[in-house]
């Protein structure tokens, strides 16, 4: 359901939206980019799907939610405490699912990861499945990712819907089984709309 959803509605836009509304952040706040010289020194902009600044969150009790969140990430990631005393924040990638080894892929995460750390954030990897080949999995760990995958319940460290609902204070799983029958009604009008000649 989701990655239909997500491929229809742009996942970057719905995962920004998200962080606005919850945590009171603006479209410039949930967004997150940095600038690389590519090939013949030409600047290039990259960017990941969403971040959360503490310094950005004003409701104190999500600000306290999301620090605590943080120490028990830094925890399960091994990230030392005299790091995590200057992270100001996390970024995300969000995926339906890690279905390839693709090595490219991965080498343009771990590269996004260096870069999020450069500019004091954890990297976070949300997945919408639990669809991750476990050497993959492994590779991005020991690259200080932290991988909250799709499990409903759970560890708000591992589980994506659980971080939804236990940090962010919006139960998303629940949304998407509430409005299941209306999300489905209106992608498949878009998908006619986009598929008849």
């Amino acid at each position: 359901m989701f990655s239909v959803f997500s491929s229809v509605c742009g996942e970057k836009k719905f995962w920004r939206r998200y962080w606005q509304d919850h945590l009171g952040l603006s479209s410039a706040q949930a967004a997150w980019n940095y600038s690389i010289k590519g090939a013949g020194g030409k600047k290039r902009t990259l960017s990941l799907d969403g971040r959360i600044d503490l310094a950005n969150v004003n409701d104190r009790q999500s600000r306290i939610r999301i620090a605590g969140w943080m120490k028990d990430v830094a925890k399960e990631i091994g990230l030392p405490k005299t790091t995590l005393s200057k992270i100001k924040g996390v970024v995300f990638e969000t995926r339906q699912g890690y279905k390839s080894k693709d090595s490219k892929r991965q080498n343009a995460d771990i590269a996004n990861a260096s870069k999020a750390y450069a500019h004091l954030y954890i990297p976070v990897i949300l997945l919408f499945s639990t669809q991750i080949d476990s050497d993959v999995a492994q590779r991005y760990r020991e690259n200080l990712w932290l991988l909250l995958t799709g499990t409903v319940d759970g560890n708000p460290t591992e589980s994506a819907y659980a971080f939804c609902r236990q940090v962010i204070g919006y139960d998303l799983a629940d949304f998407f089984q509430r409005y299941s029958p209306r999300i489905k009604a209106e992608i498949e009008i878009a998908l006619r709309a986009l598929l008849t000649p």
